[in-house]
């Protein structure tokens, strides 16, 4: 059985509308999750160690104010396009199209006001929630008026989310969830105790900017090779890397596929990620830095969390050999993610 609850969460400053946020609360035996009407906004994962012991394994904020205010997406649904476009521009059917330019020379997550800062509709459902909202044509530079569904829906240990949406003129989306995970639990320092695998043979270089170049690149012998299972903090030293923020090329196929897993040995938590998406962005917040206060008052600093999200590729729009972002009229975007929760 899975109960759900709905509460009010606080309402949004008049400067950004107005409006009631309420907060979602999907509980089942093994897992509990709060979910928010502004982005879809994931603010509590609440799973059991070895030890039965429940705790919180992402990153957020106790209160409105903190998800009101500038911050790195965490929890939120991210869109019309999640990641970067080069230069925030793309060229469709002769006629050029600007972006607001939020990450540098780039834009990211959909520009400067995307969906995961917009208050959506919400129906609550047996073991979820649907949030519903339209995106007007023109809306941060994107063409079509785009109607778009996320649900949550969770299976016992298994939290399911589904993304769907139709549009009224050609236009390119992507859409995903950004949620940090911690899986020793939200507030802990670091990630490098854990153990990830990736189910990708190859990956997306990029620029200096962190837009691909556009090679498409085999993991083998490489840092990128995550097949087999790494502790992560030895894995970042053995090969000099900063961190990860790549896109890894999952087979293509509408089919649910295993793509990752995390293991945090210490408690025996596990999460295993699912999806039909093509392509998956692990991150492991390299430009969190200790300045936000985040539950409970916790900092954030460097690598205490990660993000595993399922996606297209990045600046695919401008890049005709990457799987394509572009929904046309009377077609129906669809893709599904499954988080999976356990211990071992």
């Amino acid at each position: 059985m899975v109960e759900v609850r709905r509460e009010v969460f606080g309402h949004m400053p008049p400067e950004d509308g107005g409006g009631e946020v309420e907060k979602f609360v999907l509980q089942s035996d093994s897992v509990r999750v709060e979910i928010l009407s502004l982005g879809c906004i994931i603010t509590a994962l609440e799973t059991r160690g070895r030890d039965g012991q429940f705790a919180d394994i992402v990153l957020g904020f106790d209160t409105l104010e903190g998800y009101t205010r500038k911050h790195p997406f965490f929890g939120a649904v991210v869109g019309r396009v999640a990641n970067r476009i080069a230069k925030g521009r793309f060229t469709m059917d002769g006629k050029e199209y600007q972006l607001f330019l939020n990450n540098g020379p780039n834009s990211l997550h959909g520009g400067a006001r995307g969906f995961d800062k917009v208050l959506w509709s919400p129906q609550v459902l047996p073991s979820g929630v649907c949030f519903f909202r339209l995106s007007p044509d023109g809306e941060e530079g994107y063409p079509g008026d785009l109607k778009v569904w996320v649900t949550y829906t969770l299976n016992g240990s298994e939290l399911v989310i589904n993304y769907r949406a139709q549009t009224s003129k050609k236009t390119p989306i992507s859409l995903t969830n950004h949620a940090y995970f911690n899986l020793a639990g939200q507030g802990s320092p670091d990630i490098y105790d854990h153990e990830i695998s990736i189910e990708a043979d190859s990956y997306l270089p990029v620029d200096d900017t962190k837009i691909p170049t556009g090679e498409v690149a085999a993991v083998q012998g490489t840092g990128f090779d995550l097949r087999q299972p790494v502790e992560l903090g030895k894995h970042l030293k053995q090969f000099h890397l900063d961190g990860f923020d790549h896109n890894f090329c999952l087979p293509l196929g509408r089919a649910r596929r295993l793509v990752a897993r995390a293991h945090h040995p210490p408690t025996g938590r596990t999460m295993e990620v699912h999806t039909t998406q093509p392509g998956l962005q692990f991150y492991t917040g390299n430009n969190l830095d200790g300045s936000l206060k985040g539950k409970g008052a916790t900092t954030y600093p460097k690598h205490s969390a990660f993000c595993l999200e399922t996606q297209n590729w990045p600046d695919a729009v401008n890049k005709p050999h990457f799987p394509s972002t572009l929904l046309l009229p009377g077609e129906e975007y669809n893709h599904t993610t499954w988080l999976c929760f356990g211990t071992a």
